[in-house]
């Protein structure tokens, strides 16, 4: 990595380049090439995990085929910097609109992603030809891509939040829009819990609510729907999030050591949470899902990316299965896309979030809505700026 200082609003920050060592890339083919492979599973689907084949084809794909090169170059078209915040480097793209008056807009990504899930969307989101324009702020969550790894305790969702308000103060955006998906929800919604007079909005993707109301007999079918898809969520793919939220290290061993093992961790999820007919890469190409696989083996963030689970999913659980409390009246738009797990009805989301301002439902998209379909991820971002200046 190469960095260099530079001054913005009086604050001095690195502006950042990606620039990995050979030795890491030959490296990470040799493992590739020693993979010690497991028995197939007893059943030909995914229900057991990642099937043989499946991994076998992409890491060898990963091995032989795929550039990161390229990637790099890609990336480093963009300006990158990093900044100290609370005592951790925090690394993020800033992409600013030709368009003088754009809202500033910070987006936030979660597990298993990072800033490559708003990569497609960037541009188009800073070009004003189109559209409502915003200069972007896109930071890597502390423990994932480029950011620093916490080395003590205390690094969840509302500290976090408290960076990403001193972040945009720096960066001279008093005010700004704030959104995401995944951990990204959690971390924008507490940013509207303790600096509501900071936000000109909110745009979750999805809101986190109360779903367990939706098991009575006043709720509509699509609640029970709802509440029944994430039932089954936690009783048959949630052994991710139970390791991660309790015993991080011991899996970030294997996550370290194995890029297959690596692979198949995030994989598996990528697999399962994106909308698609059984094939994946309809939505991602294998270049796009190595992208970011290849982003926390080179940065070594296997291990740290999962503690923000021993600090945060408990609470975050409790969001969505507890009463109602901390409502928020900080504008807000919510996207629904509709192969995410969870999915609440308007009506539930407004016991929480009380000035919903625009409520989509794109027609393609799952917990990847970003990533698999940039086109209508761009269209409900300006559609939420369009209803926050109606």
């Amino acid at each position: 990595m190469s960095t260099t200082l530079v001054s913005v609003n009086g604050n001095d920050i690195e502006s950042f380049e990606i620039a990995i060592p050979d030795k890491q890339l030959l490296d990470m083919r040799r493992r590739l090439a020693q993979t010690r492979w497991p028995e197939p599973a007893t059943v030909p689907d995914w229900s057991q995990g990642v099937p043989l084949p499946d991994l076998q084809a992409i890491c060898g794909y990963w091995r032989s085929e795929y550039d990161w090169r390229a990637t790099e170059r890609r990336l480093n078209r963009w300006p990158q910097y990093v900044i100290e915040i609370d005592g951790l480097t925090t690394h993020y793209f800033h992409l600013r609109s030709t368009n003088p008056s754009a809202a500033p807009l910070i987006l936030t990504h979660g597990w298993p992603g990072s800033f490559f899930e708003f990569e497609q969307a960037m541009e188009r989101l800073a070009d004003p030809s189109s559209g409502s324009s915003f200069h972007l702020v896109v930071p890597s969550l502390p423990g994932y891509g480029f950011s620093g790894k916490p080395a003590s305790p205390g690094w969840g969702v509302h500290r976090i939040a408290r960076a990403w308000a001193e972040l945009m103060q720096r960066l001279g955006y008093q005010r700004f829009i704030a959104a995401g998906s995944d951990w990204g929800t959690s971390i924008s919604t507490s940013i509207a819990m303790q600096h509501p007079d900071r936000l000109l909005g909110l745009h979750l993707i999805p809101p986190l609510v109360p779903l367990s109301t939706s098991l009575n007999q006043a709720s509509t079918p699509q609640e029970q729907t709802a509440a029944h898809e994430l039932l089954e969520r936690d009783e048959t793919g949630s052994g991710y999030a139970a390791m991660q939220g309790t015993r991080p290290q011991t899996i970030g061993y294997s996550l370290l050591d194995s890029p297959a093992g690596l692979c198949a961790w995030i994989l598996e999820k990528l697999w399962s949470w994106a909308d698609h007919a059984g094939d994946l890469y309809e939505v991602l190409s294998q270049d796009q899902v190595l992208d970011n696989i290849r982003l926390y083996w080179l940065s070594g963030s296997g291990a740290s990316a999962a503690r923000l689970y021993r600090e945060s999913i408990g609470e975050i659980s409790s969001w969505f299965t507890n009463s109602v409390k901390d409502s928020i009246d900080v504008p807000t738009g919510c996207t629904i896309f509709p192969r995410e797990v969870p999915r609440p009805s308007r009506r539930l989301a407004e016991r929480r979030f009380t000035n919903i301002v625009h409520w989509g439902e794109p027609a393609r998209g799952g917990h990847f809505g970003a990533w698999e379909q940039p086109e209508l991820f761009v269209d409900e971002v300006r559609a939420v700026r369009r209803s926050l200046t109606a």
